[in-house]
């Protein structure tokens, strides 16, 4: 059974953390009393016994234990906690004086107890008004839109009758989004109001907002502007490349080219633009249920951690103390409150009836996802693809030797030509593994990786199904190795064996495309985006997921040199010709090679630009600096590779031990949160979640160690008789373990500390928006 100080860690919201019951502090108060009670006990025995020791001594002890209980037995009969405060005065304090005790100890405990309850209190009360307001507001947004519809609804069927003659517009001539029964409500309404025009409704709805420019608000650039009847403005944020260009031209347009009209006439309130705002509104009422889950929770998790601190010092002292001061707790507002519940029902009924086509179950799909369930099946596949792949390891790491494959004196066709596309696969599947054990390491330390990562809980991986993934493509590549061994020594055509790191290639990229529900498409998909907005920084807006896949991708540089050579190998026939000379002599090729080695850092730098454009923190220009640097250090050791004086030498030297000490700080101070002298902890940090502390001392050793891992790029180590590839891919690995090893320790700082900065309940953007007037 899992102790609830641990059930209660893992289900911590990071964000909200100060604010829960600081459980822990609370049982070391009742630790601390109950060593002072048993201290007191055997006191009390040996002043019996005058100092010495007798055999009647363990009988006296027992009997005043009993006598003690009796005691309190006889004491427990009266009201003897007393709170103070209430609703209105919204305060909770024990009556100390009324205490059936003079110990300091008891006294302090219920004084601290006070202060979390009121602390509780205090936070549900902010966070309660907070999700009303927004509650509010969506109301408003909702009521606007549909009267928006109403209007394009109106429009479409005049336009059509003023054609056909007609009074009716024709059948299925709407889009899906525009049907349902919020029509009919609006043009009942409109009917109520004395038939007034469309153009009527919106102003009596919109009221204020609508002539005018929009109010100075949020550091994230001009939002794409839909100007719709009587001076309406939809803003859609700029959050993709296409808003983000769309409000570019469109503001430029409005500044430089003409002048905005005042009456607000034209034909850009159109359907698109209606749609895309109801998806917003959409997001924002999933988001607001979500965050009304949230505080249930944290309801809830409060109650119980009041209820379990007050039974172990009902244990520890032997009183029933626990029983008056609960029901102070239950009439307290966190958990008296209906006011989150009723909006919580509100907004279910809201999205039924117009996000979901008064289809309840669909609704529920969006607003309260279900988590999948573990599969045997998963972990009966991942053991046998694991004996598959290490049986087949075993049989190639045997032929190879044999054949001296890997000797720096024989076989280099196959080192310069076919072995770096195998070592792309097998770096990616390394990297596979490594992100399996840290979700194996979050789950067991209670991490909650996927609630930071804002994974849906219907899709999100588990551990299990991070290693099928892993060792899937492991025995695939493995098998294809071998197979290729076998092949190549046993006299068959080189122009044909050399095609199957080929044929891997085209499989891995048709599934990984593929769109057929099959081995984890949502998951893939899900892979695909974030790519996506990776590749496109600094266009979209930044979330915990994106800059984590991108902190990833700076280690797997190795791995973008081998997608290039195998992109030209396969290109201009390589496995046809075997010459790899046609590639790496290539002046393209070489120049690719600085844009490849640049773009993981330059993509993680234009992520730390936007955030910084987005929030103000200069950290992230901090931040930007230390990709910088990392880009200077890859170029110099590209162009030394090439070019090796003594000039590049001393240049890759400097630019490579600024950016490893930038690095190791960031690291160790930043992401980690360790090296603060000030730590009770002695240079880590206050909060840990791993018990031994020699484990981080540890993790910042082997972090400093596997960062210096270029020098062998300036040294070039003696391998002996082990092609230089080899040592390449094998430096290359221990990049990718150390990145694995960053994972944990970064995801852990993010989890006790919110690092990131991350929103437990995030503000979306809403598509109308009040203006002001022009003077």
């Amino acid at each position: 059974m899992v102790k609830f100080s641990k059930e209660l860690e893992a289900q911590l919201i990071p964000e909200w953390k100060d604010a829960f019951v600081n459980y822990w502090a609370l049982k070391k108060n009742v630790k601390k009393i109950k060593l002072l009670r048993e201290s007191a006990v055997v006191n009390a025995a040996r002043g019996d016994g005058g100092g010495v020791f007798s055999l009647l001594n363990p009988l006296r002890r027992v009997g005043l234990q009993i006598a003690d209980k009796l005691f309190r037995k006889g004491e427990m009969d009266g009201d003897i906690i007393q709170v103070r405060g209430g609703d209105e005065e919204n305060w909770y304090e024990t009556d100390l004086e009324t205490l059936f005790t003079e110990d300091d100890e008891v006294k302090e405990f219920f004084v601290r107890l006070d202060e979390q309850l009121n602390k509780v209190n205090q936070f549900y009360r902010t966070k309660e008004a907070e999700f009303l307001e927004r509650g509010e507001i969506l109301n408003k947004q909702l009521h606007i839109l549909l009267d928006l519809k109403r209007v394009l609804h109106e429009r479409h069927r005049k336009m059509y009758s003023s054609k056909s003659g007609c009074g009716t517009s024709p059948p299925g001539s709407m889009s899906p989004s525009l049907r349902g029964s919020e029509f009919t409500e609006s043009a009942t309404e409109a009917d109520d109001t004395g038939g007034e025009s469309p153009m009527v409704a919106v102003e009596r709805v919109m009221g204020p907002v609508g002539r005018g420019k929009v109010k100075p608000g949020s550091k994230g650039g001009k939002a794409n502007k839909a100007v719709g009847p009587g001076g309406m403005r939809i803003d859609i944020p700029a959050t993709t490349p296409t808003r983000a260009l769309s409000a570019l031209t469109q503001s430029l347009w409005e500044d430089v080219v003409t002048t905005p009209k005042k009456d607000g006439s034209g034909e850009a309130l159109n359907r698109k633009k209606v749609q895309c705002a109801e998806k917003m509104i959409r997001g924002a009422y999933v988001e607001l249920y979500r965050g009304l889950g949230l505080l249930k929770t944290y309801s809830s998790l409060n109650l119980v951690a009041f209820t379990k601190i007050l039974k172990k010092f009902d244990k520890v002292s032997s009183r029933q103390a626990s029983a008056t001061y609960l029901k102070a707790v239950k009439r307290s507002h966190f958990l008296s409150s209906d006011k989150i519940v009723k909006l919580a029902d509100e907004v279910e009924s809201i999205f039924t009836r117009h996000f979901a086509s008064n289809d309840r179950k669909r609704a529920m799909k969006f607003l309260r996802p279900q988590s999948q369930k573990d599969s045997h099946m998963i972990t009966f596949l991942v053991g046998l693809f694991t004996g598959c792949f290490l049986t087949l390891f075993t049989v190639y790491a045997f032929l190879a030797h044999l054949s001296g494959m890997y000797s720096s004196s024989t076989q280099s066709d196959y080192m310069e030509t076919v072995y770096p596309v195998f070592s792309m696969f097998a770096l990616i599947s390394l990297h596979v593994f490594l992100y399996g054990c840290n979700v194996c390491a979050w789950r067991s330390t209670r991490i909650n990786y996927t609630f930071i990562f804002e994974f849906s809980p219907t899709t999100a991986l588990k551990y299990r199904d991070v290693f099928l993934i892993c060792t899937s493509i492991m025995t695939l590549v493995i098998g294809g190795m071998v197979a290729h061994l076998i092949l190549r020594t046993n006299g068959f055509s080189p122009q044909y064996v050399d095609a199957i790191p080929g044929v891997l290639l085209l499989i891995f990229t048709g599934l990984l495309i593929c769109p057929l529900n099959i081995f984890y498409r949502s998951t893939r998909y899900y892979f695909l985006r974030v790519m996506r907005n990776i590749i496109c920084s600094p266009f979209y807006k930044v979330v915990m997921v994106d800059f984590f896949m991108a902190d990833q991708l700076t280690s797997q540089v190795p791995l973008l040199r081998h997608m290039e050579f195998t992109a030209c190998y396969f290109l201009v026939g390589g496995f046809k010709t075997h010459h790899s000379q046609t590639c790496t002599n290539s002046k393209l090729y070489k120049e690719l090679a600085y844009v490849i080695s640049f773009m993981p850092y330059y993509w993680r730098a234009m992520q730390c630009a936007r955030r910084w454009f987005d929030e103000g923190d200069l950290t992230h220009i901090a931040n930007l600096g230390k990709y910088v640097s990392a880009m200077l250090a890859a170029g110099a050791r590209l162009t030394f590779a090439m070019q090796p004086t003594p000039l590049w030498l001393a240049l890759v030297v400097i630019t490579s031990t600024v950016a490893t000490i930038y690095q190791l700080y960031w690291d160790f101070v930043k992401d980690w949160g360790l090296l603060n002298p000030r730590s009770k902890n002695p240079w880590l940090r206050d909060d840990l979640i791993l018990k031994r502390k020699s484990a981080y001392y540890a993790a910042i050793g082997i972090n400093f160690v596997l960062r210096l891992a270029w020098v062998e790029a300036v040294m070039h180590i003696n391998a002996g008789k082990v092609d230089h590839r080899v040592v390449d891919f094998l430096l290359a690995s221990l990049e990718v373990i150390r990145r694995g090893h960053w994972n944990y320790y970064r995801l852990e700082n993010e989890h006790l500390n919110n690092v990131g900065k991350f929103r437990a309940v995030k503000t979306v953007p809403l598509p109308f928006r009040e203006m002001e007037e022009d003077d």
